[in-house]
């Protein structure tokens, strides 16, 4: 009972730490403008429009994304028993970026036909091509698992794996025979970028972020069970191919929305389950909402710095991540490594 009253008091303090991020984060940068220019339409200049329809935007866009990151990497990390799986383990990132390739490649053309076959006029072509190359690797991932006649982890990870180098070589290919631009959009696009322009972005990832954390929230007594093991979560009661099944479809789902939104943003997904286990414990009831408050709030501070530490300039948020993610990974291993020794 003790226990639990801390993991409740520390939701509530990560909670109020995501309010105050998110109520900051739109402020900041805008030391040159008065606060009235940002927050009544009646000011002169372009205060109000800057503020609520690119910052604002801006930051709810980052909440959604890190907490759909977050959440993703926690289920995969349970699903495979493996802390170093991440939501593109699976060849999600790597199929989203050959998606945006060929949409790069083949341009106009291309964008004309996907928003005409969708029927989403006005969504950018580089987004619905990114988000059917994360499918195409969801399905071919799934169908290289079942062609084993299982639903195994190692097997998934290696389906993975496999399909994630097959992507990145296209992508090489992809990248060396096309012209000076469509390369340079390419390079920038996986990069990782949160550039909201109006509120169409959150509209485009609130579907998938929201839909696939509510399943996540949904199936944490069977997350629970399944970090103990298949045997023990059958003998519970736990349908353990349904429920895999169930949890790798929504999360490949919002991380390829995600990606296709923001592109290939890494790491999130590793270091904010890690560090949340370690301030809540592990216990998927408390871990999973923790998570995803702590991924929200920190894709939202790396963004802002990606864009005030250079500022005018803007760095993308996916080489921020990245350089707080490698050392985090190279401490996870030795950690890991130090504990295999001593047992």
């Amino acid at each position: 009972m003790k226990q639990n009253r801390k993991r409740i008091l520390a939701l509530v303090v990560l909670l109020a730490a995501a309010v105050v991020v998110m109520a900051v984060a739109p402020f900041v940068g805008l030391v040159k403008m008065p606060l009235s220019a940002a927050v009544s339409r009646s000011a002169e200049g372009s205060g109000f429009f800057i503020f609520w329809h690119m910052r604002v935007p801006r930051v709810i866009v980052a909440m959604l994304a890190g907490a759909a990151l977050a959440a993703s990497g926690m289920v995969f990390q349970a699903m495979f028993r493996n802390p170093l799986a991440t939501p593109f383990t699976l060849g999600v990132a790597s199929g989203a970026s050959l998606g945006a390739a060929m949409y790069l490649r083949l341009g106009g053309a291309m964008s004309a036909w996907l928003a005409a076959s969708l029927g989403l006029p006005g969504t950018p072509g580089i987004s619905i091509a990114a988000f059917i190359g994360a499918l195409a690797s969801i399905l071919l991932v799934y169908g290289l698992a079942q062609a084993r006649r299982g639903f195994s982890g190692t097997t998934m990870l290696l389906a993975g794996v496999a399909v994630s180098f097959l992507f990145s070589s296209v992508i090489l290919l992809m990248h060396y025979i096309g012209d000076i631009h469509s390369s340079y959009r390419l390079l920038r696009w996986i990069m990782g970028g949160l550039q909201a322009y109006g509120y169409d972005q959150v509209l485009r990832i609130a579907p998938f972020a929201i839909g696939g954390s509510a399943i996540v929230l949904c199936l944490t007594r069977e997350l629970n069970l399944l970090t103990t093991g298949e045997d023990l979560a059958t003998s519970r009661g736990v349908d353990v191919r349904r429920v895999k099944r169930t949890l790798f479809f929504a999360t490949s789902l919002m991380v390829g929305g995600v990606v296709a939104v923001c592109g290939p943003i890494g790491f999130i997904g590793m270091m904010a389950p890690h560090i949340c286990r370690l301030l809540i414990g592990a216990d998927h009831r408390y871990l999973t909402p923790a998570t995803m408050l702590f991924g929200a709030m920190f894709l939202t501070l790396c963004d802002l710095l990606a864009r005030t530490l250079i500022a005018p300039a803007e760095i993308p948020v996916g080489v921020i991540t990245a350089l707080l993610g490698g050392p985090f990974f190279l401490w996870l291993l030795l950690r890991r490594a130090a504990d295999i020794h001593t047992a």
